[in-house]
């Protein structure tokens, strides 16, 4: 298990709050009917990158769905970096993934209630 900084914590709060805000209200039409959820975000060592997973829903169009934010990861980056100007000198590179654990967890409890 990897052990985090109070600084990695953080700054990994701060980009999960400020990217579930731009979801929500600036992008919200860019992903119409779809909901955005920032389960996670992770912050490498030396500050530089972010891994962001991303609960999309519905789960049919969640590759469809990554595909086109990571596409639009630059600007995404450019929002994030306008808004934690002041907290954060350099904004860290984003990387976007899937975090299928509810689809997961939802899997066993179909398995479990059969």
């Amino acid at each position: 298990m990897e052990q985090f900084t109070t600084r990695q914590n953080k700054i990994a709060r701060l980009i999960q709050k400020e990217m579930a805000g731009l979801f929500l209200k600036e992008l919200k039409g860019e992903f119409q009917g779809l909901l955005i959820s920032v389960t996670v975000v992770r912050i490498t060592s030396d500050l530089s990158l972010a891994r962001c997973y991303l609960s999309i829903y519905p789960a049919d169009k969640a590759e469809e769905t990554l595909r086109h934010v990571k596409q639009m990861t630059k600007s995404i980056r450019g929002h994030i970096g306008h808004k934690v100007a002041k907290q954060l000198r350099i904004i860290p590179d984003l990387e976007f993934f899937i975090d299928d654990s509810l689809n997961y967890l939802e899997n066993i409890d179909r398995l479990l209630t059969r």
